[in-house]
């Protein structure tokens, strides 16, 4: 495994586990093989979400027709709160990862891009017309969606370069 070194010294802990997570372990030829073919529990995972997502395109129909236009949710600010605390911690933790070089930054980052565009999704589509649709709007496209896309961004550039 290769390892940040500072000033001549092995940027490791006393436990010998990397501290900087730039120190991507280089695959060998064998692994690089292998790396292009996917494993067959992979396989079997990849097809059976693929068929999940499948069978939910009905589901879509029946909640379509079938949801009332207007709900009362009895925890709705906590539902609220919940997501902007779990977008908070996502961009704090995306963000001090990404700046110590994490080599798990890029997951973090995009579990944060997937929580931001989907409060961006339910702001607008659950404001009310006029000046909170104009808020929920504002906050989209002047927070929420940039945000989302910076996330994407640092997770895309983080596998190319470790590719």
């Amino acid at each position: 495994m290769r390892t940040v070194k500072f000033a001549n010294e092995d940027a490791r802990d006393p436990a010998g586990i990397p501290l900087h997570g730039s120190a991507w372990p280089k695959p060998s030829g064998a692994e690089e093989a292998g790396a292009q073919r996917s494993s067959w529990p992979a396989v079997r995972a990849g097809r059976l979400l693929v068929v999940c997502g499948l069978l939910l395109l009905p589901w879509l129909y029946v909640l379509a027709t079938g949801l009332s236009e207007t709900i009362t949710a009895v925890h709705w600010p906590v539902a609220w709160v919940g997501l902007d605390t779990m977008e908070a911690v996502g961009l704090i933790t995306t963000g001090a990862l990404a700046a110590h070089g994490d080599r798990w930054h890029p997951l973090v980052a995009t579990a944060t891009a997937a929580l931001l565009v989907t409060d961006a999704w339910f702001d607008t589509v659950t404001a009310s017309a006029g000046s909170d649709l104009a808020r929920a709007a504002a906050m989209a496209l002047g927070a929420e969606l940039p945000l989302a896309a910076l996330c994407v961004w640092l997770a895309v550039r983080a596998l190319q370069q470790r590719g």
